[in-house]
């Protein structure tokens, strides 16, 4: 018998909105379905619209690297940059890269090594 503990999300702080946390399993994989039911429907209709193949490549290259992109804001940084950073949406991402910035900016300005 395995002794595994279930990764369990760490405690941030929390403003309050107006639906609240999503909770429930279930209603969590249908969110996770419906989004990908709208991506495959939006591509569906710019590949009808889309006059070549290049076009559909570029619009596969942008959609994987925005992913990327995505996946490094949320799962990357946390784990092996800053663990003290936990992801809670794009917006507490570009606070936390501004805050970042200028918190070197001002290391660097009091680095003798570095001037």
């Amino acid at each position: 018998m395995s002794n595994t503990k279930h990764h369990q999300p760490s405690p941030t702080p929390h403003t309050p909105t107006i639906f609240g946390d999503l909770k429930n399993p279930r209603l969590i994989w249908a969110k996770g379905i419906l989004f990908f039911l709208l991506g495959l429907l939006s591509t569906a209709l710019l590949v009808s619209r889309m006059p070549g193949l290049s076009e559909i490549a570029l619009l596969c290259i942008c959609i994987w690297a925005f992913c990327r992109a995505y996946y490094f804001a949320f799962y990357v940084v946390q784990h092996y940059v800053d663990p003290t950073y936990r992801f809670a949406g794009l917006g507490s991402f570009a606070k936390y890269i501004c805050k970042h910035r200028r918190s070197s900016d001002r290391d660097s300005r009091n680095d003798p090594s570095i001037n």
